[in-house]
């Protein structure tokens, strides 16, 4: 009798297992989940998270000294030029996992569909753009197997010499750029240009001519020809034409969500800034500062105390801590260092300001160049005015509370002619000015030109040789997980360390 129940039940539970089986499969599948992503808004995806890190303030912002911190730990940066790892990582881990990924994702799978050329091309010229960033700041690094993880199951890239990224990142933007055509399939749910295909060459040209005077001191001949090859297509020319992430209350810029919240407090315009624009009577100080009169704390950094008055303006020196810059302060006539100017975080740096990332006031600037070095024609003056104007009729487009009115920006014109003999050197300050909060570029632009004329940090205990930072270093999860790469870099490349300088850095 035992027995027998015993095989009942087993019958039972081998008819209940199967019918519960019958129909499993189907019953676990997402009917209404997406099968396929159009591509078009995984190149959004990668152009969104092109916005700069708020780690770019302590480190690129910090270098060509516009902002600075009197701060250590995590603050740590060019402010006392060290290496800050953690900091020095944020923009490649971002731009590695989205930009570049997600960029690459699309030029695969677009690259064999007739009708999305025109997707296909613009993935080009954003990967481009976002590797550009990544070589500049970082010297060699992963190209050409790059955002192939999934794809391709690369998971530990080889490292690729400058040189030979320039090479590609050229020949990208200028095959890509042609390539663009109105007549075919226009990808209206772009997020940048809403697949205005002649904006996307403005851009694809613009970014050609940024990288062609890159290389104007390692290789000014191949500098000249792909200045010249930019110049004969459609450059940036008017606002309109920028190339500029927008935030809002959701999606927030990272550098003014940093210095609204936990940093509030912690980073000034710097003295070098600052007092530039002071002396030159720039109208641009009066959009991009503010000064709390008399504030001896944080908390004390109130609306009553704010004053935007360009004449009212303090630059925090460099060469201080936050226990050596009391001093300092007390020598400046302020009451405390909290009495410094900051950026306005109610204007330039709110939470939903936008993020400008090529713009016709930079292209505009280095066509000047172009004109000034014989290598595109066209009147340097005006063009150099141009580039000036355009920059600062931007300032409205962070808030409409940092506008310049047109008489002040005639007068400044006017009192700030080009000088032939100083040219070169009038058109890279404006372009430092004209890159504020660009962090990566602003660094690019100081280290190929020279200028401005800064002097060296003297903050004592420097983790340099030399007078400045000439790149990032790598993030140390490479260092532990993609070692042998990172090693074959620095074997060609030199120390990772702050002191070696990138291939065209010369």
């Amino acid at each position: 009798m035992k027995t027998y129940l015993r095989y009942f039940y087993i019958t039972l539970v081998v008819l209940g297992t199967t019918a519960c089986d019958e129909g499993f499969d189907e019953l676990n599948i997402n009917k209404i989940a997406a099968t396929n992503v159009n591509p078009v808004f995984v190149l959004n995806n990668s152009i969104v998270n092109a916005s700069f890190v708020s780690a770019t303030v302590q480190n690129e912002i910090g270098i060509v000294q516009q902002m600075v911190s009197p701060n250590s730990g995590v603050l740590t940066g060019a402010n006392f030029n060290q290496d800050n790892r953690d900091g020095m990582q944020q923009n490649w881990v971002r731009y590695y996992r989205t930009v570049i990924r997600f960029s690459a994702d699309v030029i695969q799978s677009t690259k064999d569909q007739p009708t999305r050329t025109n997707l296909y091309n613009m993935a080009r010229i954003w990967k481009a753009f976002g590797m550009m960033i990544m070589t500049d700041s970082y010297g060699d690094v992963p190209y050409f197997e790059a955002g192939k993880g999934y794809t391709e199951q690369i998971l530990l890239p080889k490292y690729d010499a400058q040189k030979s990224i320039y090479t590609d990142i050229i020949k990208e933007l200028t095959e890509a750029t042609a390539a663009l055509d109105a007549g075919k399939t226009i990808e209206t749910a772009d997020v940048l240009y809403s697949g205005n295909i002649s904006l996307w060459k403005k851009l694809g040209n613009s970014l050609l001519l940024r990288a062609g005077m890159h290389l104007v001191e390692v290789d000014a001949t191949l500098a000249q020809q792909t200045v010249q090859k930019a110049v004969q297509g459609a450059l940036m020319e008017v606002n309109s034409d920028n190339c500029v992430i927008r935030h809002d209350a959701n999606y927030v810029n990272g550098i003014g969500q940093m210095l609204n919240a936990t940093e509030a407090n912690n980073f000034y315009l710097a003295a070098p800034f600052a007092n530039h624009l002071k002396t030159t009577n720039d109208p641009r100080l009066g959009s991009i500062a503010v000064r709390y009169v008399g504030a001896k704390s944080g908390p004390e950094q109130t609306a009553a105390r704010a004053n935007i008055d360009p004449s009212v303006q303090v630059g925090m020196p460099f060469g201080f801590d936050n226990n050596t810059v009391v001093p300092q302060a007390t020598r400046d006539g302020l009451a405390s260092f909290y009495d410094y100017s900051q950026v306005d975080r109610t204007r330039l740096v709110k939470n939903t300001a936008p993020m400008f990332l090529v713009t016709a006031a930079q292209t505009q600037l280095l066509l000047a160049e172009a004109i000034q070095r014989g290598w595109a024609t066209g009147n340097l003056n005006q063009t150099y005015q141009k580039g000036v104007r355009l920059h600062m009729e931007q300032m409205a487009l962070y808030d409409s509370r940092a506008s310049i009115p047109s008489t002040a920006i005639d007068t400044y014109l006017s009192n700030n002619p080009i000088d032939a003999n100083k040219a070169l050197e009038q058109i890279n300050v404006q372009y430092w000015i004209a890159s504020f909060l660009n962090g990566p570029e602003a660094f690019a632009n100081f280290r190929r030109s020279g200028f401005p004329r800064l002097s060296p940090n003297p903050f004592p205990g420097k983790a340099i040789k030399g007078n400045f930072i000439n790149r990032l270093t790598y993030p140390n999860a490479e260092i532990s997980v993609n070692k042998l790469n990172v090693d074959q870099a620095v074997g060609r490349q030199g120390a990772d360390d702050l002191d070696t300088k990138v291939w065209w850095d010369k």
